[in-house]
């Protein structure tokens, strides 16, 4: 069985749903922590509340990214994670990282890229007066939320929607995606073959 671990900076409300989905036996893998970059934030109590162990960092005490980044990947080789999830985790993965786990690491990003990369595509999204959105998962590469994607899902605008009630659609369709592909990643169902993805979804 797979050993994985969940990135997140903030509420958590996705690393929520791949908790649950592990401990109700849905992912065939083994959640070994969850990695977190922004200390006191809502996801560590959501994680410790699941008894799941969490290693808080704040990069800002690392001398630079690749010392964070050296630190946290002698961790998790120590707990022997094999993948990484990343589910709200707002940092950019440096070449440290990806030397460590290229290709074994997907992320969930809340517009359909290459359309709203970066930090605010909900709003962004929003702003623009689109009349859709959407939520992709994708495998990280060294650029921006540029990586090659696996899965997206799409959201409608509605003429109605606030910000508030377009960013609650996005989430219930992250809720629905990442989990899903999750699995079948971390199962080996869904991989990274010399820069193109390969499936085997039955």
């Amino acid at each position: 069985m797979a050993k994985f671990a969940i990135f997140a900076s903030g509420s958590g409300s996705n690393a929520q749903v791949l908790i649950h989905w592990v401990k109700e036996g849905k992912i065939d893998a083994e959640l070994a922590c969850l990695v977190c970059d922004r200390p006191g934030a809502k996801v560590i109590e959501r994680a410790e509340a699941a008894e799941v162990p969490v290693l808080v960092y704040s990069p800002k005490e690392f001398e630079n990214k690749a010392a964070y980044e050296a630190q946290v990947v002698a961790d998790l080789r120590a707990r022997g994670v094999e993948y990484i999830v990343l589910a709200g985790y707002l940092r950019i993965c440096g070449p440290t990282f990806l030397e460590a786990y290229a290709g074994k690491t997907i992320n969930l990003h809340p517009s359909l890229l290459p359309l709203f990369p970066g930090l605010h595509a909900i709003r962004d999204a929003f702003e623009a007066g689109v009349k859709y959105t959407g939520v992709t998962v994708h495998f990280i590469d060294e650029g921006v939320d540029t990586g090659p994607i696996i899965r997206q899902e799409t959201v409608m605008v509605d003429q109605e929607d606030t910000l508030e009630t377009l960013a609650e659609k996005i989430h219930q369709a992250e809720h629905r995606v990442l989990p899903e592909v999750a699995a079948q990643f971390l199962t080996g169902k869904i991989r990274l073959v010399n820069g193109q993805i390969e499936t085997e979804i039955e």
